[in-house]
């Protein structure tokens, strides 16, 4: 089918979504109708997007009582659109993207996708597991990038079910698949609570020794997507050390203290403050492109990142169970994109914040494991928490 690039069906398509949502809110006023047997009864807030290699694509919209809404589409996992409001109540979208299917098939940086099996970059596009080296797509120079040439953003995922405040999708990832062993089988769910915040919940288990590491990847702009650079935005990061890189963005294996560096943000610092100082590591980004050590018990669930935009007051909080946090400026980002509403995407117009395990950790003993073995359950929680002040 057609990919509703013209603006009228555009148009249509988000009269069908106004719609879908006042009749729900309606409904919710009826006496008794706030009961399961009841709401089970209304049809969740979906649309056709399109189809990839003869698979139906649909978009999600997930809403809480107060106005915040979740777009997410099982083609990737993608989160098409997220907005919130600003500190005077007004909603934006705040996420990069596009307005139709075509633009994330043609070409797109990872835009709101899950990301595995292996999040980030594995050196070399190889690592040896129990003595067998396995060789990987190279998708990054001589690099493996985000699970290879076709990762989990770019296949269709199952809609396991959906509500009006949550979508849970399932992958089943081949023995074999871009180099990786082991059928690995993942449950991807997103929930928009009512305290504003999008959670995800990755889960994973395999048949076969393998590694995994399964992360999001939006785009952030908390002036809203397309509304100029991110420069300015305030970033906190829980984190003493970096692990430090090479001009390949490959971790050398040395944990690196921020002290006395510009990554130390600790105390809240905005994004341009330091961005252009002439440290090695920075340079190699060019900007940030680097993975914090988050400052936490191994496993344990808590705060990792917390960013506020001066103009519009609105916080974002990051909170994940996993070591490591990728704080990604959008330097690759030039102006090519035209994303949605029309906007070009240049250079250093959004953020991202990737909780993960470290990158290239199969290939660096030091680095928190990233091995799953059969009867053992791979999880990641991952929370964007948005308030404003």
């Amino acid at each position: 089918m057609n990919f509703m690039r013209s603006g009228t069906i555009h148009q249509m398509k988000r009269t069908i979504q106004w719609a879908a949502a006042t009749l729900s809110s309606a409904l919710l006023l009826i006496p008794g109708c706030a009961s399961k047997c009841c709401m089970t009864t209304f049809p969740v807030t979906s649309i056709p997007y399109g189809s990839v290699d003869g698979q139906p694509v649909t978009l999600y919209t997930l809403r809480n009582s107060h106005g915040a809404e979740a777009t997410i589409m099982n083609y990737g996992g993608l989160v098409q659109s997220l907005k919130v409001p600003d500190r005077h109540g007004h909603f934006d979208d705040v996420v990069l993207g596009y307005d139709d299917l075509a633009g994330y098939l043609k070409a797109t940086p990872y835009f709101g996708a899950i990301i595995g099996r292996y999040g980030n970059r594995i050196g070399g596009a190889r690592f040896t597991l129990d003595g067998r080296t396995y060789t990987l797509a190279a998708n990054n120079g001589r690099n493996s990038l985000h699970g290879g040439i076709k990762g989990f953003d770019k296949v269709v995922w199952q809609v396991v079910k959906a509500t009006p405040s949550s979508l849970k999708l399932h992958y089943l990832s081949k023995d074999g698949e871009e180099g990786f062993p082991g059928n690995l089988d993942v449950t991807a769910t997103y929930t928009l609570t009512e305290a504003n915040e999008l959670k995800l919940t990755f889960q994973a288990t395999t048949d076969k020794p393998t590694i995994v590491n399964l992360t999001h990847h939006s785009y952030f702009n908390l002036r809203g997507q397309g509304n100029g650079d991110i420069l300015g935005h305030e970033v906190y990061l829980n984190a003493d050390q970096i692990t430090a890189i090479d001009s390949e963005l490959i971790p050398t294996g040395v944990l690196r203290d921020v002290a006395g560096t510009p990554f130390d943000f600790r105390t809240p610092t905005t994004i341009g403050a330091r961005i252009n100082d002439p440290d090695p590591q920075l340079q190699y980004g060019p900007g940030y492109d680097h993975n914090w050590v988050i400052k936490k018990p191994p496993g344990q669930f808590g705060l990792m990142a917390r960013v506020y935009e001066p103009t519009t007051g609105r916080v974002m909080e990051v909170l994940s169970d996993e070591p490591g946090v990728q704080f990604y400026v959008g330097n690759f980002l030039d102006g090519s994109i035209i994303g949605k509403d029309g906007k070009a995407y240049a250079r250093r117009t959004a953020f991202c914040l990737e909780p993960q395990h470290y990158p290239d950790s199969p290939n660096k003993p030091n680095f928190p494991s990233v091995v799953l073995r059969p009867g053992q359950t791979f999880k990641n929680t991952i929370v964007y928490r948005f308030s404003t002040r």
